[in-house]
This record gives structure tokens, C-alpha cells and sequence, in this order.
């Protein structure tokens, strides 16, 4: 396609998608997309043992790493001793999750046993960070996206050494020209239909509101992020001056994906309306498959969310042993299971291979693009 995306990225089709699974990550670059590897979970030798699968599937084919480095953090310079780590956790928090795991017949004696570990949150940081990005850079990356926040100079600064793009999430009109200052080369505009962090306009008010304000700053391309799971969501988005997309629910409900099978459950049966924007899993807005977990959060009576680190400690633990046994059936942890989706999860009714999802969306396309032609062809 004649996308700068694909110029920039080597690519054949921009379509972008983010993944934690390294499978949907290979099959998506194989296919012909792009797959980005969610890399803020691991260690630098876990990474390499990832990438270094990659590199084996894709042979040469192009792929990027996306990592979290914010903008505002609790302790954002460097990670808390384990004994300061417990005093900011307040105990109305864990109390109030007991409670709740309680009223679904989950036992919570060993919730909370395991002491907090040194280094929480250090991914986030520039320290553990760089460290990541190291351990990526060992492999041909062709992209590497900021997620929340922009993008610290020691990010671009290593990434234009290895004459790699940086390509930056931002879901507010403010947010986007604190990128282009900065000076990345994409920017990914996500609307709050999107799944995990996201901000509240809707892609389709979003993606023209930044393209105007960015006009200042010369050509940056813009990837549209937002609900999107087809190829005519895809067409609208780039008709209105996108030059590709960043998807990641969609690939949620594949063959390949390591999505829970209790998860995936509900993600096909659910709606549109059965997500919810909620500060309960991170400390920062995520939107999630809605659940009494994320309806307990907004209960009149619920503790006030922790700063991203410290909220993942009160949140881990329970919805980790909420998954495991919602795997075995537990009728109160099926109820409670949750995890990161869009909107676009309305859309996902069935289990599909990644291949045919990407071709699925380059078929799409091309008759959403001929609707549009016909509306301007002469007669």
C-alpha cells in the first residue's frame, strides 16, 4: 500500500498489532501486518528469549517492541524498598478486596502473604527500562512505541542511534503536541473505545482534532487506535487522514492468542456496552471487560485507586488467583474474571487464526475503499 507506514516500517499492509503473545506477534508480521510485542512484563533475558523466537518465525520479516515508561509515577525515579512499598498500601485497600473475593467464595488467607518484591515498577522507570530496551535493540526491531506518556530522551536518543522510528500512544489533543515537541516519528491516536490505557474522546472526534494540531510540526504519520477490529473501521479512520491503524483486542479472541479460556469466553458473548473504563487493575484509566471486580471499584463505599505502581500490588493478586480459578470452573471467579478489551469486543464474535483476521481486514478494506470511490466517481 502507499502508506508512509509502510515505507517507515517495511511493512506491506498498515496494519499494526499489539500483542503480549509472541505468537500473534510473528503470525500477524508473517501475514503481512506489523506485530508489536507487549515488552513492559519482562526481564531483559526473558525478552531475548522471546525476540530470539520471533526472530526464527519471521525471518526477516518486520516487527516492533512496545514498552511503558510514564509520564507521572508514584516514586518515578527510583523503586521503593519493600518496607516502604507496604506503608503506602493503605489497609482499607487489601481489606476491602478480601471482602469482595468473600462475598464470591474465594478464600483470601495467602492473598497478601508474599511480601511485596524490590524493583516493582522498575520497567516503568528509566532504570529498568533501559535495561529492556538493551535487551531489545540485541535484535533487527523495527519500531519501538511508548505507550503512556511521551517518550524520554534516553528512548529516542538510543532509538535514532539504531535509526529506529519511536512511535508514541496518546489519547488527548495536548498529549499529541507534547509528542510532536518531543519529536517522534508516529503517533498513535487512541480513542477511549480502545482496551487497556486510554483517555475519554472517541476516535472518530480524536483522530481529526490531533491531525489539526500537529499540522505545526511538519509531517508526523498517525496511526488511528480506537474500536477498531475491521478493515472499514480501518478505511474510516485512515479517510480521515490516518495513514494506518494500531489494533489490539481483536487479536484477543485468535487460535494464537494466550488469552485465558474463561476470558475468551466472555469476550464472545459480551457487547459493546460490557466494557468500562476503570483505575482498579493499574491506578491509571484502563478499559476492561466490565465484571463485579470493576463494579465493586465503583461502588460508593470503595477505597479511592492507588497510583500506578502501588495499585497493581492491591489488584494483582486477587485477579491472578481470580483467573486461575476461574480456569477450574469456580462459579465466583468466573463471575469476577476480567482483563484489558475495547469496544471493538462487540465486534468479536468468533475464534479466527491471526492470518485470516489480517487478511479478513485487507479484504475489508478494499471494498470499504470502493464504497467511498463510487460516492466521488463521475458518471
Amino acid at each position: 500500500m502507499k502508506s508512509p507506514i509502510c515505507d517507515m516500517l517495511g511493512c506491506d499492509f498498515p496494519l499494526l498489532a499489539f500483542s503480549h503473545c509472541r505468537d500473534v506477534v510473528a503470525a500477524v508480521s508473517n501475514a503481512g501486518g506489523f506485530g508489536v510485542l507487549g515488552a513492559v512484563g519482562h526481564t531483559p533475558e526473558t525478552l531475548d528469549i522471546e525476540l530470539s523466537w520471533i526472530d526464527d518465525q519471521v525471518k526477516g520479516k518486520p516487527y516492533g517492541v512496545d514498552l511503558i515508561v510514564p509520564t507521572s509515577l508514584d516514586s518515578k525515579e527510583e523503586a521503593l524498598a519493600v518496607e516502604e512499598l507496604e506503608q503506602r498500601i493503605p489497609p482499607e485497600h487489601t481489606a476491602y478486596v478480601c471482602s469482595l473475593l468473600a462475598q464470591y467464595g474465594i478464600p483470601t488467607d495467602d492473598l497478601y502473604v508474599d511480601r511485596p518484591r524490590t524493583g516493582v515498577g522498575d520497567n516503568y522507570r528509566a532504570k529498568g527500562a533501559r535495561l529492556v530496551l538493551d535487551a531489545a535493540f540485541c535484535h533487527p526491531i523495527r519500531l519501538v512505541a511508548n505507550a503512556l506518556g511521551v517518550p524520554p530522551p534516553f528512548m529516542l536518543d538510543r532509538a535514532r542511534r539504531e535509526g529506529v522510528p519511536v512511535a508514541a500512544l496518546t489519547g488527548a489533543r495536548e498529549h499529541a503536541i507534547k509528542h510532536a515537541e518531543a519529536g517522534v516519528d508516529i503517533l498513535v491516536v487512541a480513542g477511549t473505545e480502545a482496551g487497556g490505557h486510554c483517555g475519554e474522546v472517541s476516535t472518530l472526534v480524536l483522530i481529526p482534532e490531533v491531525l489539526e494540531a500537529i499540522r505545526p510540526y511538519g509531517e508526523i504519520p498517525v496511526l488511528g487506535a480506537g474500536g477498531i477490529a475491521t478493515g472499514r473501521q480501518m478505511a474510516a479512520v485512515m479517510a480521515m487522514g490516518a495513514h494506518g491503524v494500531w489494533t489490539g483486542s481483536v487479536w484477543l479472541t485468535t487460535v494464537e492468542a494466550e488469552t485465558a479460556p474463561a476470558v475468551k469466553e466472555k469476550y464472545l458473548s459480551a457487547s459493546s456496552r460490557q466494557t468500562v473504563r476503570s483505575r482498579s487493575r493499574t491506578g491509571k484509566y484502563t478499559r476492561q471487560l466490565r465484571s463485579p471486580w470493576t463494579d465493586a471499584w465503583h461502588a460508593e463505599d470503595a477505597p479511592e485507586p492507588l497510583p500506578m505502581p502501588l495499585q497493581q500490588l492491591v489488584s494483582g493478586p486477587p485477579l491472578r488467583k481470580i483467573a486461575q480459578l476461574a480456569e477450574t470452573g469456580h462459579p465466583g471467579a468466573k463471575q469476577l474474571t476480567t482483563y484489558f478489551v475495547g469496544q471493538a469486543v462487540g465486534l468479536m464474535n468468533q475464534v479466527r487464526p491471526v492470518r485470516q483476521v489480517v487478511y479478513d481486514f485487507m479484504e475489508d478494506f478494499v471494498n470499504a475503499a470502493e464504497r467511498l470511490q463510487a460516492f466521488v466517481d463521475e458518471d
